[in-house]
């Protein structure tokens, strides 16, 4: 009888710790975007020299002499060291099912080079946050970096479905369906860097009525100045200020994904609703997605409460699951 090795059900268990760690970081990122507190420490990897936030009266004054464009607060620096210390975490958890991928590789249910790969996209998303920093907050690293701790958590999700769930490429024998589903990825991953884009660039209350944009259906814009990609936050091409239209080009792009997106993943969920095998994942599909267009519209409406603003980069997270997990389930292990 076949026995597994330590190393196997120790990487069992982390693929799927990892997976709830990914998603706890992403969720925390986005919390501390969405408080300002990116540039709480306007060092890397520590805060203003240390691997903690100066609190005292002497270290503060230690760290404004050593620092003294920025300014010192506390609330935003401990935000931004937690989100600092569980992505830290979560490497250590990436790289232990890296070395255990292959000291079990006959077993473990994925080619050991997905973890291998896992472990080179963290280190780049490590990268990522320090050019954050450093770079103060251009909008395409900040997108970068939302885009890779969204794939980093589609790789983990891919990972713990194949050692938890059940795979088979006998469910849907239709290739055209089989694509669709795959298609179904790069359509969201799409409207999440335009929701990235929308956040980090700002545009999020470009315009606070809905369905209408400055009460047209199609407002001023200017698309060449909104998705210049290499450029400094809230400057144009050529350094000048984004302008109104420009931001409202931003976020009328993004209201526009999210209305292919929401056409082509209920499309998507009416075909594959017939095999019992999908249903439950498909129901949950459906009531994630509209979770996410509800909160969308009241984060306009309500001009970007902090709670549901975070639910918004909650709920994408659980849609790159969903996915993830229907994705790994049509693919033979």
């Amino acid at each position: 009888m076949y026995l597994p090795t330590t190393s196997y059900k120790a990487f069992k268990s982390l693929v799927l710790i990892g997976l709830i760690l990914a998603l706890c970081v992403v969720v925390l990122g986005a919390y501390v975007r969405l408080t300002d507190a990116g540039l709480g420490c306007p060092d890397w990897p520590g805060c203003y020299g240390t691997l903690t936030v100066p609190q005292s009266e002497a270290a503060i004054a230690s760290a404004q002499a050593g620092y003294p464009n920025s300014t010192i607060e506390v609330g935003k620096a401990w935000r931004e060291m937690a989100h600092r210390y569980l992505a830290g975490i979560l490497g250590l958890v990436v790289l232990t099912i890296f070395i255990l991928g292959w000291s079990a590789k006959n077993e473990i249910k994925s080619s050991p080079w997905t973890p291998t790969f896992l472990l080179v996209l963290i280190a780049f998303q490590a990268m990522l946050g320090m050019w954050t920093v450093t770079m103060l907050l251009k909008p395409a690293i900040v997108s970068a970096h939302l885009l890779g701790g969204l794939s980093t958590l589609a790789m983990l999700t891919w990972l713990a479905h194949r050692h938890w769930g059940h795979c088979s490429a006998n469910i849907v024998k239709s290739g055209g369906i089989r694509l669709a589903v795959r298609f179904a990825l790069l359509v969201l991953f799409t409207q999440i860097f335009l929701g990235g884009w929308t956040s980090t660039n700002y545009a999020a209350l470009a315009c606070t009525d809905f369905p209408t944009c400055h009460g047209l259906l199609v407002p001023e814009m200017d698309f060449k100045d909104a998705f210049h990609i290499v450029r400094e936050l809230g400057q144009g091409a050529n350094g000048s200020p984004l302008t109104l239209a420009s931001i409202t080009a931003i976020q009328w792009t993004h209201r526009l994904g999210a209305l292919l997106t929401f056409i082509y993943l209920v499309f998507l969920s009416l075909i594959l609703f017939k095999y019992w095998q999908f249903r439950r994942l498909v129901i949950l599909l459906v009531l994630a997605l509209a979770t996410q267009i509800g909160l969308g519209i009241a984060n306009l409406i309500l001009h970007l409460p902090l709670v549901l603003a975070v639910a918004h980069n909650l709920t994408a997270g659980l849609l790159v699951i969903i996915l993830v997990t229907l994705n790994s389930k049509i693919t033979k292990l």
